[in-house]
Formats: structure tokens, sequence, C-alpha cells
């Protein structure tokens, strides 16, 4: 849990003074306790002529709702991990080939150590990923929670697609989609270099001109009898500054994506990334003003 509004404690402060005033100041009976004796003051109290002190919690009815609004205010709240992160996050889409020469050979393994290891190596960015074979599917939008991407990426099998093929194309283009409109992103193809041809270029330009860098990362391993893809087909989609490395060098790969003033975050992006209790916290102030309120007989 954490506190949007934090400035807001210091209001505590007066309002102990406030609770230690009202503790220690005497009975009120509407001025005669300056002037009779105790004893006669007690007898009348004890009649019912004069009201005396309130007992101690009608007395604390208005510092508890002070208290209440004071602790809403502050913001409490606690991490929505179902938010996606939005535009100005600077995001990263990792597209894994699953196409029958990776997903029926070694490496498939490879592809998913890569991955893993650019998910811990790109800590602190909002990531998400797409897989794709004969067409691409959206697995997770850039979110913060990668521990979902984990999972994902470990349970990846031969069949987990239905459609065998390989459409690179088509990645980037979804990646378009996903990355329409955002100040910076980057976009990593870990694949083979099978499929590429002149629409995934296209595709690939497309992206740059809407300010994504594209980077690749080449898979060693290949099915057994898969025809091999040329050498230069992962180096053809690179775009806006971005690499082509072998698979093993994804930490590498990871560093020098970094950008400046990838950190700095729009505060109200910040704050959706959060559920704000406050407001629930603030509603319990409602009670102590009711009962100070109610009408009395």
């Amino acid at each position: 849990m954490i506190l949007l509004r934090a400035w807001w404690l210091l209001a505590l402060l007066p309002l102990l003074l406030l609770v230690l005033w009202i503790l220690r100041r005497a009975p009120d009976a509407g001025g005669w306790e300056r002037i009779m004796p105790r004893q006669m003051l007690r007898a009348m109290t004890a009649l019912g002529a004069l009201s005396g002190r309130q007992p101690v919690w009608q007395r604390m009815l208005a510092p508890f709702a002070i208290f209440a609004l004071t602790i809403g205010l502050a913001g409490p709240a606690l991490p929505r991990r179902d938010a996606p992160v939005l535009a100005q996050t600077d995001a990263v889409i990792i597209a894994i080939d699953m196409s029958p020469s990776v997903a029926n050979g070694p490496g498939l393994a490879e592809a998913q150590v890569t991955a893993a290891g650019l998910l811990q190596a790109l800590a602190g960015r909002p990531v998400g990923m797409i897989l794709y074979g004969g067409e691409a599917y959206t697995i997770a939008a850039p979110t913060a929670d990668t521990a979902t991407l984990e999972t994902q990426i470990a349970v990846l099998e031969p069949d987990t697609l239905p459609n065998p093929g390989s459409r690179p194309a088509d990645a980037l283009g979804l990646a378009g989609k996903l990355l329409d409109k955002m100040r910076r992103a980057d976009l990593i193809l870990i694949s083979d270099g099978g499929g590429v041809d002149a629409q995934a270029e296209t595709e690939a330009s497309r992206l740059a001109e809407q300010g994504v860098r594209i980077s690749t990362l080449r898979l060693a391993a290949m099915a057994p009898e898969a025809p091999a893809p040329p050498e230069d087909a992962l180096e053809r989609l690179v775009r806006g500054g971005g690499e082509a490395l072998p698979a093993d060098q994804m930490t590498r790969l990871a560093a020098r994506l970094d950008r400046p003033g990838a950190a700095v975050r729009d505060p109200v992006l910040v704050a959706l990334q959060y559920r704000d209790l406050g407001p629930f916290l603030a509603a319990f102030a409602l009670l102590p003003l009711l009962v100070m309120l109610r009408r009395q007989r």
C-alpha cells in the first residue's frame, strides 16, 4: 500500500492538539462552573439542571470525523495488477516466432529462455507479448506486471498456436495497433528469420514512421529438415536505431534499448496504476457526523 497524497498526514498534528485540548478541558456548565462551588455543581448536574461534561465518546466524534477525512485525503492505495500501462510509458512488445521451424525443434526452448531473459533485463518498463505463426495473436498488452508474461512463456508448446506457418508481417501489423500513438516504444522480434518478405519489410517501415524502434534476436536452433532462412532476413526488419543480435545476447540488447527519460512518468498515468481507497475511508466521517446531528429530544 502507498499514499498518493501523503502530505495530508501533516493535518494530523493540529488534530492531535485538538484532541488533547478536548480531553483536558474543564467541565462546561454554561459558565456556572466558574462561580458555583464544586459540590453544588455536582448536585445540579446530578439533578439534570446542568449538562456537565459529555462522555468521552461524544467528545471524540468531531475529531474522529476529521481523522477519517484526513486519512481519505492522504490517498491510501493498492497497486492494480490488471491495469495496462498507457502511452507515455516507454512500452516494449516482444514478438515470439512460433512457426513450425521454431516450435517443433530446440528453437522453442531457446525462444523461451530468450524471452524470459528479456523480461528480467527490461525490469521497470511495461512489456507486452505477441505470438505469431500463420497468424499473430496478442498475449498481453503492455503491462508492468511481468509475472503474468513469465507464466505464459513457461507454458509455450509446439501446438500453442492453431495455424502453422510463419507470418512476421502479421506480428508487425498487430504490434502497430498495440503501440499506436505511443510516444516511445520498442518491438523485439525473437525468430529464426523465417517468413520475412516484402510485406514484413513494409510493415516494419510503417512502424518506424510511428516512432517504434525495431530490434531482432536470432534463434540459432531450428527444427529438423526446416528450410534455412536467408542470413540477412532479420537484419532487413531492423528500424529506428534498433539492432539485430544473436538470441543469447538479449541482456546486451535490453541495455542498449534504454532511453534517457524513460523512467519519467505522467503523474496522472501513475495514479491510474493504483486503486485509491481514500473515498471509502473518507466516507467513515459520515458516521460520527450523523450521531452529532441526530435530533435531540
